[in-house]
């Protein structure tokens, strides 16, 4: 699976129902809940990398990506446009961009 495929069935569970499919049933509590749930995943991943488990990192960080996708859906954000953002960034340095995104605080 890549990850267009898991953001194509991700947005296809969009209107199913709550009942039959686990994406369903997240998109359906709202995007706070699904910005919740990729945060408590989130920091799952980093307990594990903290660890140094990498069977446990690697399981957490499909996770991770997988809530993502889904709190991207959930505010209506494309996977293709997450990608042409990483893409107009690529060959900027990565200091560079942060600081152009500076704004003092």
């Amino acid at each position: 699976m890549t990850l267009d495929d898991l953001f194509a069935t991700i947005e296809a569970r969009k209107g199913a129902d709550p009942d039959s499919s686990w994406t369903a049933k997240l998109l359906a509590k709202g995007p706070e809940k699904c910005a919740e749930k990729f945060g408590e995943e989130a920091v799952e991943a980093i307990i594990e990398a903290v660890k140094n488990d990498k069977a446990a990192l690697t399981s957490e960080a499909a996770d991770v990506l997988y809530h993502l996708f889904v709190m991207l859906a959930a505010r209506d954000v494309a996977f293709s446009d997450v990608m042409a953002e990483l893409a107009r960034r690529q060959g900027t340095s990565g200091l560079d961009e942060k600081a152009s995104r500076n704004t003092g605080s």
